[in-house]
């Protein structure tokens, strides 16, 4: 499924964001500042994947993208991709099992392990911060 904002000439605004998102819009601002917060020298951009993904928003740093930010129609996903170091300190971090399990059938890149998190509601979201930390951290 691809993003809800597609048109490539038009970079979506706040106001088309939260109007798309619904009641998980102030999620998606808390995990955008949270990620702001933690890592500095972070850059927010929209970016458009092409005709089959739609528009996307990354938040990075110096050197990769620590967190894809993937609009959907009234829910978002959160996407990660994870390096050998960053799995194991999920493994063993009190990260929930759905995401561990996910994260080890996930396909290796030479980047890493990728997951999209979808995100409906607030469950679960202790989970993302954690994950955040540890993209950060790596």
């Amino acid at each position: 499924m691809k993003s809800i904002f597609t048109d490539k000439t038009l970079t979506p605004t706040s106001a088309e964001l939260e109007k798309a998102l619904g009641a998980t819009y102030p999620i998606w601002q808390d995990l955008e500042n949270f990620t702001k917060e933690t890592a500095p020298f972070t850059l927010a951009e929209w970016n458009f994947s092409g005709e089959k993904f739609g528009w996307s928003y990354r938040i990075k740093d110096k050197k990769r993208v620590l967190i894809y930010l993937l609009p959907r129609d009234g829910y978002f996903k959160a996407a990660f991709v994870f390096g050998q170091k960053a799995m194991d300190q999920i493994m063993t971090s009190t990260i929930s099992e759905t995401i561990k399990n996910e994260l080890q059938a996930a396909k290796p890149y030479a980047e890493g392990r990728g997951i999209r998190i979808d995100v409906k509601d607030r469950s679960g979201f202790e989970d993302l911060l954690q994950l955040i930390e540890i993209k950060i951290g790596n």
